[in-house]
């Protein structure tokens, strides 16, 4: 194994690199312009420069170097090559708990850098076991669509590909499994992970066997996780989505066609925006508003190596303003789905108290899915009901 040559190769691109855009989209740029790197470099390489980032805010002291190994010993449960070679009495130690490793390291000072903004934690996320979910990857989630978990899973035995079973529409996968050409994406099973799976489980509660068409609203559509979900949940719909861009729509309309979702209304809005008004009412509103993010950064970890605290404020005071803009157009009797993958008190449970005092909704429910003890994200769901 080419073991110096990737370490350096790492410092370099994280040299590089400024946080700007997803680490992974920045790859996807970088790579092909520098053709030294074959499929088992880039993998290599990836592998290390994730691993820097997963300590977050600590170590800063190291060179870049030292601390890419640092993270890959406390990390591992494992014999590393990379240990092996650079660092063999740490290897000896691979297998150990976390705390011992930082005893050992004489760095358990270091433990609470990592994710330094604590004290804006919700109460109802454990410290401890959050900070400690940066420090392992995530699982690839599928959602299987309606009729097609069968043959989905068909495919993944005969490919002899291990997964789990989460419950009967959620299969977990390690993350590096490639699936892309075994199985039809959005047509058979849905990339989406474990608690986005779950977020409009108080929702399909709430309103148990609706007999009439459900008029949905889905005012931050993004990549539209969120209104395949609803179209498989509830049997008769009539979506509506939007989102800021229109190039943001335009993906959306290729991923519905894959999906078999024809019939559906869309338009190009900012929520958010002092002048927007909403033209129609609906039954549901669906609101996954702009976050930190800061529930999925063990997913991307540059989030975590770069975010700077005064964001928290922004994206709560944005989250205001869309939610409550968007609040609007549900029907009275109607319900209100406000969801962030944020683990932040003021970007969740205050925007939430600021919804009930100030839209004229009847909080129903709070559930954060804590997935950092499973890995996956973790979500935040308040569901209101409109008076």
């Amino acid at each position: 194994m080419r073991i110096h040559s990737y370490l350096r190769s790492a410092t370099q691109i994280l040299s590089e690199y400024n946080g700007d855009q997803p680490f992974a989209a920045w790859l996807k740029g970088y790579f092909p312009a520098n053709k030294k790197f074959g499929s088992k470099d880039r993998r290599h390489v990836s592998h290390l420069c994730y691993s820097f980032f997963r300590l977050g805010q600590a170590f800063q002291h190291l060179p870049v170097e030292e601390r890419i190994l640092t993270a890959i010993f406390l990390t591992a449960d494992t014999d590393s090559d990379y240990l092996k070679e650079l660092k063999p009495e740490w290897n000896e130690r691979a297998g150990e708990r976390l705390e011992e490793k930082l005893v050992y390291l004489n760095a358990t000072e270091e433990w609470n850098k990592i994710f330094p903004w604590q004290d804006e934690l919700s109460d109802q996320i454990e410290p401890h076991a959050f900070t400690a979910s940066f420090l392992q990857q995530p699982y690839l989630y599928l959602r299987l669509r309606p009729g097609k978990a069968q043959q989905v899973q068909q495919k993944l035995q005969d490919a002899d590909i291990t997964y789990q079973p989460k419950d009967d529409y959620c299969i977990a996968l390690p993350n590096s499994t490639r699936i892309e050409d075994l199985i039809q994406i959005d047509t058979e099973a849905v990339i989406q992970d474990h608690s986005s799976q779950q977020v409009l489980n108080p929702l399909k509660a709430a309103i148990g066997e609706w007999q009439d068409k459900l008029s949905i609203w889905d005012c931050c559509a993004a990549s539209g996780g969120k209104s395949l979900l609803a179209y498989d949940l509830f049997s008769k719909i009539e979506l509506t989505v939007s989102d800021v861009r229109q190039t943001i729509l335009h993906n959306l309309q290729a991923r519905f066609k894959r999906a078999g979702i024809s019939h559906y209304k869309s338009f190009v809005a900012d929520v958010g925006s002092p002048k927007f008004s909403a033209n129609s009412k609906y039954d549901i509103v669906i609101c996954d508003a702009p976050c930190s993010g800061a529930g999925t950064w063990s997913r991307t970890p540059e989030q975590l190596y770069y975010f700077k605290e005064e964001k928290i404020a922004y994206y709560a005071d944005l989250q205001k303003r869309i939610a409550l803009n968007a609040s609007k157009a549900v029907k009275t009797g109607g319900y209100f789905v406000y969801i962030t993958c944020s683990v932040f008190r003021k970007e969740n449970e205050e925007v939430a108290q600021y919804l009930k005092e100030n839209a004229g909704l009847q909080l129903q429910s709070l559930h954060y899915y804590k997935g950092y003890t499973t890995k996956a994200d973790t979500l935040f769901v308040a569901l209101f009901k409109a008076l």
